[in-house]
């Protein structure tokens, strides 16, 4: 049973202690089959984002803004899916679907802050991109160490005010009743949906806040790859147009499915939003963070290079 605030000290403006998060199934059957492959797709995001972050770290030739901005991509990632499918294999495993209302809230703020931060950072990768392609020249004083720090301090800093935000606005919030949630983590939509308050503020900031976080930097990504398909299509030689492209191709890859995924969640009303989209959300908040390793070190040479040094040491060293 869920207890109201009147039953506890009376204290807690939201009016419940707990919610039940009931996942994606509430077959027994089902959430087997889910709680392993969770649990190998979690594992092989960890692994892949920690090898990605340690190969930065410990190769030289990869101190450059662009694999700065990639580790940064990789903790992010690995904290999100951190923030939320722990919790979720342990209720597939325990059958104890409760989190705490404190528990919830943290969870929200960490997934917004994380989603705005993964958005600021492909955002500035994209302007590393347009600079590394458009004015070659200029890189080294354009993408230099300080403005590369200031760069992701801000990103940083944004989605920590971002998440703050939202959080602390849903603390004015009050549920009522059912406080089931069929979703895998307390998501801002859905706790809006469970609302018996009103709601009117949290609705404008969230958009005002939305369009600036997440349509500011998508704008400025879309201009950077027009700048830079228009250098890629001067360039005589069609060996010189592969080579430039394929310095930002897994960058475009990340954002489409960046965008694309989050696009399938959270373009659409508030009213016909669907606790049960499954396939979007396991999309955006379990396949793109593990995807994302894949896709940067595939056809990255220079990764290869580094994770080879990094798991084999001397032996990699001899064979190159």
């Amino acid at each position: 049973m869920l207890q109201t605030v009147g039953e506890m000290d009376g204290s807690n403006h939201s009016g419940v202690s707990e919610f039940l998060l009931l996942g994606l199934s509430e077959s027994p059957e089902q959430q087997r089959v889910l709680f392993w492959m969770f649990l190998s797709m979690y594992l092989v995001t960890v692994v892949g984002n920690v090898l990605i972050i340690l190969a930065i770290s410990f190769d030289p030739h990869l101190h450059t803004p662009m694999y700065l901005f990639l580790a940064n991509l990789s903790f992010t990632d690995l904290f999100f899916v951190t923030n939320t499918i722990p919790k979720m294999l342990v209720s597939l495993q325990s059958q104890n679907k409760a989190i705490s209302y404190a528990g919830c809230l943290t969870q929200l703020y960490f997934l917004v802050s994380l989603v705005a931060l993964d958005n600021l950072i492909l955002a500035t990768m994209a302007y590393d991109r347009y600079v590394a392609i458009c004015r070659p020249l200029h890189y080294t004083t354009a993408m230099s160490p300080g403005l590369c720090v200031l760069l992701l301090t801000l990103c940083w800093a944004l989605s920590v005010l971002y998440g703050l935000t939202q959080t602390l606005l849903m603390t004015r919030v009050t549920f009522c009743g059912s406080q089931k949630i069929h979703y895998i983590f307390c998501e801002i939509y859905i706790l809006l949906r469970l609302a018996c308050s009103n709601t009117q503020v949290n609705h404008t900031v969230l958009i005002a806040t939305g369009c600036f976080i997440f349509l500011t930097p998508l704008g400025f990504m879309i201009m950077s790859y027009a700048q830079i398909v228009k250098a890629i299509l001067r360039i005589p030689s069609a060996t010189g147009k592969y080579k430039a492209f394929s310095t930002c191709a897994s960058h475009l890859a990340v954002v489409s499915l960046f965008y694309g995924t989050l696009g399938m969640v959270y373009l659409q009303p508030l009213q016909t939003y669907s606790t049960k989209d499954s396939v979007a959300t396991v999309m955006y908040a379990v396949v793109t963070p593990m995807m994302n390793p894949f896709i940067y070190s595939l056809r990255n040479k220079e990764m290869h290079g580094a994770l080879g040094r990094l798991l084999l040491g001397k032996a990699f060293q001899r064979l190159t």
